[in-house]
């Protein structure tokens, strides 16, 4: 019944939103003008308000975002409040509801992630405040319910965990890896969280060498689902761990190597079980899962080095890079323009410059009309950044130089599940050629990871207005969860996506 009444919501959103033509981004103001080049570079729209820094961020089945880090005056607590933005009711105030947090949990630093069997978010862990000394592990275990827009207090996990990551597996359990106890405790032990249920600690994956102090590896530790069912862990020294959580949880050596990294930089999987970790030296490594032992190759070079900035996958698969400096929090080298990789190309691209800096507790968002909300920075920091930019990415724009949005495919009808491997239908517009169809995982950001975001090219066939579209078939491949779904024209431009669900 919750998933039923937070798709109904969503429906209404996306009327809203196809109502206006160009879906949220037209519905926040009116239609930007990005110049030129716009079609090959993109562009950002004006800075926006914000209530709090939104440390954290995720795109909920519904349609709405989910962010919260801060105070209203951008001070550092999760204890207070919480946000929850509307696209289709613009970025003015209006379009924002600041609610209470309720849990007594300080979710600052915590981790995020949709859980899949209820339609509900699960947010583990946080900062606690000992002796007056703050930044101590939080065991909370909050929930939050979209349907009402209410955080409860569920059964804690058994170690207490700042910094963590959270992993959906393909049952639709969430594992959460990492995280630090003390200043100089890292936890090593891996839990498992099964809805009604609650936690079991995996003690057989036990691992100093994947999460331990080394290179900080215990800092919300790059981890995701691979092919094989495994979780793989890519570590700021290099290694990259698997980890099998059946179980008590085992975990190997390291399998393969990597460039050294660090935790300020960005890693997002941009398809099926291949991941873009940016390293240092502005090195790229593009790491493949599918195999039994995954494999390392680089790519084209960032153009400098981007310390705490977010990658995020867009709509046509392309991946691009927002934010970041060149030391660790400072404006010393700030990278104000976006830069676009291309998994054909391999090579990285200018793209424009944003307004303001975004650089440690900044965020990066698909949203469903397939701009990227960009957002956050500061507690602490240079600027407290009470605001947000939004980046409107090439695939937008008419290709002539006149710097005009283009005209866009519309998906008129599409399912609100789909059925793991088996064909679906879509409709689109009255005499609408489409070229691409993508399913793209809803993303949920904090600290530089996303670790919710994956992207798939879906086999399909037309016939006058009608897609046949077939569904990701393995739940390891594609795990349970909210997509969004693209329809991509003859000039490569994406339809608003529809938020799908898929194998919950």
């Amino acid at each position: 019944m919750r998933l039923y009444r937070i798709f109904v919501g969503l429906s209404a959103v996306l009327l809203t939103m196809a109502a206006s033509g160009l879906g949220a981004s037209r519905a926040m103001g009116e239609p930007i003008v990005g110049g030129p080049k716009a079609h090959l570079r993109g562009a950002f729209g004006p800075i926006i308000g914000w209530p709090l820094i939104p440390l954290h961020a995720m795109l909920m089945p519904d349609g709405r975002v989910l962010s919260y880090g801060t105070d209203e005056q951008g001070q550092q607590t999760g204890l207070f409040v919480y946000d929850i933005w509307d696209p289709s009711r613009g970025t003015g105030p209006e379009s924002h509801f600041v609610l209470p947090n309720t849990t007594g949990t300080d979710l600052f630093c915590s981790a995020q992630t949709l859980l899949p069997t209820t339609g509900e978010i699960l947010l583990a862990g946080g900062d606690e405040t000992i002796d007056g000394e703050r930044n101590y592990g939080s065991a909370g275990t909050t929930i939050f319910d979209p349907s009402t827009d209410t955080m409860r207090a569920e059964a804690p996990m058994a170690w207490r965990r700042w910094y963590p990551t959270l992993v959906t597996m393909a049952s639709g359990d969430v594992l959460v890896v990492g995280g630090r106890d003390t200043p100089t405790t890292p936890i090593l032990t891996p839990e498992l969280y099964t809805p009604g249920q609650g936690w079991r600690a995996l003690a057989g994956a036990r691992s100093s060498a994947a999460f331990g102090a080394s290179g900080m590896n215990w800092f919300y530790p790059r981890a995701f689902l691979t092919p094989r069912g495994r979780v793989a862990v890519l570590t700021n020294t290099g290694g990259i761990h698997l980890l099998n959580p059946a179980g008590n949880g085992r975990i190997s050596g390291v399998v393969a190597q990597m460039p050294s990294g660090h935790r300020g930089l960005p890693v997002v999987m941009y398809a099926p079980g291949k991941v873009l970790s940016v390293r240092s030296s502005r090195q790229v490594a593009l790491v493949d899962l599918n195999p039994a032992t995954p494999t390392v190759t680089l790519t084209g070079l960032v153009s400098q080095v981007r310390l705490w900035s977010n990658a995020t996958v867009m709509a046509d698969g392309r991946v691009v890079l927002t934010g970041g400096s060149a030391a660790l929090n400072q404006l010393t080298g700030v990278a104000y323009h976006a830069e676009l990789w291309s998994p054909e190309g391999g090579v990285w691209t200018r793209g424009a410059s944003a307004r303001t800096e975004r650089l440690y507790h900044s965020i990066s968002l698909l949203l469903p009309d397939g701009t990227v909300l960009t957002g956050g920075g500061g507690a602490p920091g240079p600027r407290t950044q009470l605001n947000a930019e939004i980046y409107y990415p090439p695939y937008l724009f008419r290709t002539d130089g006149s710097g005009q949005l283009a005209p866009r495919p519309t998906i008129t009808t599409a399912p609100a599940w789909l059925q793991r491997g088996q064909p679906f239908t879509v409709q689109v517009g009255a005499g609408q050629t489409i070229r691409r169809v993508t399913l793209v995982r809803t993303g949920s950001v904090t600290h530089s990871l996303d670790a919710d975001q994956r992207h798939f090219e879906l086999a399909f066939t037309q016939a006058g207005s009608v897609l046949t579209v077939t569904a990701p078939a393995s739940a390891f491949v594609a795990p349970p969860g909210a997509y969004l779904l693209f329809a991509i024209d003859a000039n490569g431009v994406p339809s608003i996506g529809r938020i799908v669900s898929l194998g919950t």
